[in-house]
């Protein structure tokens, strides 16, 4: 990826800050090409976020990029982990994973995570609750998913006490994103 790849919207509409962009893919570029495995992982990549400015990149075509990204490097982790530890380790590891994650699935519809705090914003439970139940169909039978489909989730939003706190939640999704891309 070069400085500048990514098409900038009008003048008039909001995208992601080109420089900041530019600045991380040239990071991510150099760590991935010359630095030590470690340095930067999957994680730091979807957690990266930049400033919105008018004229600035178009965000999807960003966001379709560092999907790529973060399945490089944990692809490369994958690789990594492999060679030092073989291949039943890596299951090992990623088993250990996924059963932290089937133990929140396991919990009833709506009880799944902790309310927001207070009045502050949290995500509808039946949209969360209907990921969770593709998750179990996919641990439990095999049915389809992707890492892809699950980073793509997205929740209604609910105000107070009836809804899902976002915090545990994103790290759910973080998790069983991570999971997926193990095995994919």
């Amino acid at each position: 990826m070069s400085d500048g790849m990514f098409r900038t919207v009008s003048g008039l509409r909001r995208g992601y800050d080109p420089d900041e962009v530019d600045e991380f893919f040239s990071h991510a570029r150099a760590v991935y090409e010359q630095g030590p495995a470690g340095t930067m992982s999957g994680a730091d990549v979807r957690t990266v976020a930049f400033d919105m400015v008018r004229g600035g990149y178009v965000t999807a075509a960003v966001d379709a990029a560092l999907d790529r990204l973060e399945a490089a490097f944990v692809a490369r982790h994958r690789a990594q982990f492999v060679a030092d530890n073989g291949q039943d380790a890596w299951m090992a590891h990623l088993g250990t994973q996924a059963r932290t994650l089937y133990g929140r699935l396991g919990r009833p519809d709506g009880d799944r995570f902790a309310p927001p705090e207070g009045r502050r914003p949290g995500y509808e439970p039946a949209d969360v609750d209907e990921l969770c139940h593709r998750l179990v169909a996919y641990f439990d039978t095999g049915a389809p998913l992707t890492a892809a489909e699950v980073r793509s989730a997205t929740f209604r939003r609910r105000n107070g006490r009836n809804g899902y706190a976002e915090g545990p939640v994103d790290a759910f999704v973080a998790r069983a994103v991570e999971v997926l891309l193990g095995v994919e």
